[in-house]
């Protein structure tokens, strides 16, 4: 009998802790799922956790990174280069950019271009002429000139000085300057917004096409760039 009660009174008190191990463990479960499904739902293009990966040549996310982007971005569909028919006259690696078609034409001389997807300058940023590549860099730094900092301050966006180069930099993997102008054809740490009208003058190009382009042009091209 007493046995019996001893039995029940270690029931009674063991009981409760059972029951909260049990609550541990499910919640486990289920937050392990949701971590799962976050996980998987994150496949966003969040370009502050990329890294350039010297062995491939290119800019991706870390296998690591399983967090989703802060922000939602559009959906990126990507925009292949291709080689083109293009009978305009210019010489064999030239650059033509077609502000409205929002393309860019690497000249091969043979009565063809290779031909990438370019971002723009917006609105009130577009501009024309033609010039001839001065410098080339890789992961250059970024120095936004005063009147955009002035810009954007009006705005209550405090834009730094000075930006050193590297996956966070907005100039991306490559950078080709025009001429002495405040212009160049660069890459992008936000590629959904090649194809669109959304810079402030320079030519936006995906860090996989800049790095391509890089490799082929020569300081001192041709560039002509037309609305």
């Amino acid at each position: 009998m007493g046995s019996d009660v001893a039995k029940a009174q270690l029931r009674k008190a063991v009981q409760p802790r059972i029951m909260a191990m049990g609550l541990i463990g499910a919640l486990s479960i289920a937050l392990a799922g949701v971590v799962t499904a976050h996980a998987q739902s994150g496949s966003g293009y969040d370009p502050r956790t990329w890294s350039f990966d010297a062995s491939r040549n290119v800019v991706s996310p870390s296998a690591r990174e399983i967090r989703p982007a802060v922000a939602a971005r559009p959906t990126q569909t990507p925009i292949p280069r291709e080689i083109v028919r293009f009978e305009e006259p210019h010489p064999s690696g030239s650059i033509v950019i077609d502000t409205s078609k929002r393309q860019l034409y690497y000249v091969l001389g043979d009565g063809t271009a290779l031909k990438y997807a370019v971002g723009v300058g917006k609105e009130g940023f577009a501009w024309a002429g033609s010039d001839r590549v001065s410098d080339k860099r890789e992961w250059p730094d970024w120095r936004p000139p005063d009147e955009m900092r002035r810009r954007e301050a009006a705005k209550g966006r405090m834009l730094p000085a000075h930006v050193a180069g590297g996956p966070n930099n907005p100039l991306g993997a490559r950078a080709l300057y025009i001429g002495s102008t405040l212009y160049r054809i660069h890459g992008t740490n936000e590629p959904w917004t090649v194809g669109t009208a959304t810079s402030s003058g320079c030519i936006r190009m995906t860090n996989e096409d800049v790095m391509d382009l890089y490799e082929k042009v020569k300081v001192g091209a041709h560039v002509v760039v037309r609305r």
